[in-house]
């Protein structure tokens, strides 16, 4: 049995607070939201803390509310009031595919959107027990100094396994972070940083409070889909979230795919306009999509299934995604 090291708890009531808690003990603090990810992480040793915040007090960091033409969904947020809430079924619904996938309902009640937004990187050589690593030499993202994903690698490749992520990414929300020195605005896509070690742009002491999401101008669609072993429970082997907007007639105005689970941030796939736009979204535009998606993604074997099997499945889980998305309207 893995038991948690012994640890003070903190309990702030305000973001102001929690920031000052997690700058004046950096480096030896780690902030709490449902536990779903840091807990096993301590029980493993994969990370360490003297001092643990925990930030359900925090009233200010709840609940999901419409602000004119956005919503704006506490980082607190339990996932499964995320995916239940009428106003993310209305206008977001490859968000309520995202949550509604992840891990099983106990934890999704657990969860947070921001633990998930925020969640660390997983990799089959770190995500172990520490008398496991220290057997095989340690890694990159701790202790030790070599990847045993990438011979001679000089970066930590640790996947990125966040399913609401490339969703988020798709959406175009914005995440709202406070540090001591202020609040501050970032796009998905300048949070996250190509290193598995730390992979996202966040001070230790600075809070992810508040995500937004602009609502969809005319006809979108959107869906996600997810590889894993067992349709309960298990991380992503594979996360596909796709968005196209429509002009009036029918014809795709804006195509977005953005993959999850390949390597250490979200990556959203290149995709060249002449390929969609104007053109109907049939099966000829799903397939050309699908098969650019399959020549930009390379997995690794930073998870424990194959990958080669798993860049297969990318352009099938692009094509199941679009369908998912027209099949809604």
């Amino acid at each position: 049995m893995l038991r948690l090291p012994a640890f003070e708890l903190a309990e702030p009531e305000s973001v102001e607070e929690a920031c000052r808690l997690l700058h004046e003990h950096e480096g030896v603090a780690r902030p709490l939201a449902g536990g779903t990810d840091l807990l096993p992480n301590l029980k493993h040793e994969v990370v360490e803390a003297s001092l643990v915040v925990g930030l359900w007090r925090i009233k200010a960091m709840h609940g999901i509310h419409e602000d004119g033409d956005v919503l704006r969904i506490g980082a607190l947020t339990p996932l499964h009031e995320v995916a239940r809430h009428p106003l993310v079924q209305a206008h977001f619904p490859s968000l309520v595919d995202a949550v509604s996938q992840i891990a099983g309902p106990q934890l999704r009640r657990m969860g947070t959107i921001g633990g998930n937004v925020c969640l660390d990187t997983r990799c089959v050589y770190i995500n172990q027990t520490y008398f496991w690593r220290q057997a095989l030499g340690f890694c990159l993202k701790k202790d030790g100094s070599v990847c045993h994903v990438v011979k001679n690698g000089r970066r930590c490749v640790a996947a990125a396994s966040n399913d609401s992520a490339p969703v988020l990414m798709t959406l175009g929300a914005t995440l709202t972070l406070q540090s001591p020195e202020g609040v501050r605005t970032s796009s998905l896509t300048d949070f996250y940083v190509p290193n598995g070690s730390c992979n996202q742009n966040r001070a230790p002491a600075e809070l992810l409070t508040e995500i937004t999401i602009a609502k969809p101008k005319g006809r979108t669609l959107s869906a996600y889909s997810k590889l894993r072993t067992r349709a309960a429970i298990d991380f992503p082997e594979l996360g596909v979230a796709v968005l196209a907007r429509l002009n009036e007639d029918e014809t795709v105005a804006h195509a977005d795919v953005c993959v999850t689970a390949l390597a250490a941030r979200p990556v959203r796939v290149k995709l060249d306009p002449a390929l969609y736009q104007g053109r109907p979204l049939d099966k000829e535009v799903i397939d050309a999509l699908a098969a650019e998606a399959f020549r930009r993604c390379k997995p690794l074997t930073n998870i424990a299934t194959d990958p080669a099997y798993r860049r297969e499945m990318v352009p099938v889980f692009v094509r199941r995604a679009f369908r998912a998305a027209q099949a809604r309207g």
